[in-house]
This record gives C-alpha cells, sequence and structure tokens, in this order.
C-alpha cells in the first residue's frame, strides 16, 4: 500500500514558510489554524483507508532545496519535496 506524506511544519518556522512560499495567499494565516486543517484532513483520509505519515519539514532545508532545485517554493514544490524525504527514509 501506498504511504502518502504530509508535510508537519514547526510552529515557530510558520513565518518563515509564509514568507518564503510564492503561493502564502494559499497557506493558513496561523500556524494554529493550519495545525487544526490539517489534524482534521489526516484523520479524514485515513477514515478513507489512506496510510497516511506526518513528515517533519525544516523550513530553512526545504528554501535550500528549492532554491538548489531553482524552483519556487509553492505547493507543487512542498509536495515534491515531502515526497522525496518519505522516499528516503
Amino acid at each position: 500500500m501506498t504511504i502518502v506524506g504530509v508535510g508537519w511544519y514547526k510552529k515557530d518556522q510558520w513565518e518563515d514558510l509564509r514568507r518564503i512560499s510564492t503561493d502564502k495567499d494559499a497557506l493558513e494565516d496561523t500556524w494554529e489554524e493550519w495545525a487544526q486543517n490539517a489534524e482534521r484532513t489526516l484523520a479524514e483520509m485515513m477514515k478513507k483507508g489512506f496510510m497516511m505519515q506526518k513528515v517533519s519539514v525544516d523550513v530553512h532545508e526545504l528554501d535550500f532545496w528549492c532554491r538548489a532545485e531553482k524552483r519556487a517554493c509553492d505547493g507543487e514544490a512542498r509536495a515534491v519535496y515531502i515526497t522525496s524525504k518519505l522516499r528516503s527514509k
């Protein structure tokens, strides 16, 4: 069965994530809002039978990766980064 990775961000790095993201309007304003939505989404996906795994994301490493890959830090780049971290475990 395929495991789906979900990026898990640190509260103290939330503003950094919003600052580096080109799609910050798609992100919640606060970490608390994001965490509540993320937990709800995880629960819903698991109820549907998906294998979900939280993947810890250091925003500074994500920023470095995006720069090295010459990618904007957006939802697509974050998904690719999270998937690559999950696969490297």
